[in-house]
């Protein structure tokens, strides 16, 4: 799995790497059962502090995503069962696209002008 963090972003630190690890699994990078980085070695990686990572594997473990156990760090608690409230939208502006005429490239200018 690729762990990204921006550190230009407006974006908090915890929430990118949440987002991480939920695209991980959403992908199926991340399996069920499967063991995520130690915090510190993460941290490290990222060139983040270990807080901010312990603050995302929280955040993820609140949401049902991740479980801690004693000893064997977090671990995939479960598969997102559901499309993201993102993917929907996504869908949705596809299809208002397509009704208007907008080309792909049209599309896609238009997200990244908008981001």
């Amino acid at each position: 799995m690729r762990w990204t963090v921006d550190h230009a972003s407006r974006e908090l630190l915890p929430d990118q790497i949440a987002a991480s690890v939920r695209r991980g699994v959403a992908s199926g990078e991340l399996a069920v059962g499967e063991q995520l980085p130690p915090a510190a070695e993460l941290a490290a990686a990222l060139s983040v502090d270990r807080n901010t990572v312990l603050a995302a594997y929280r955040q993820l473990r609140d949401d049902g995503l991740l479980e801690f156990r004693r000893g064997r760090g977090a671990r995939v608690a479960s598969a997102v069962t559901e499309p993201p409230p993102v993917l929907e939208a996504a869908r949705a502006l596809v299809a208002v696209a397509r009704a208007h005429g907008l080309t792909r490239t049209e599309l896609v200018r238009l997200v990244e002008k908008l981001a």
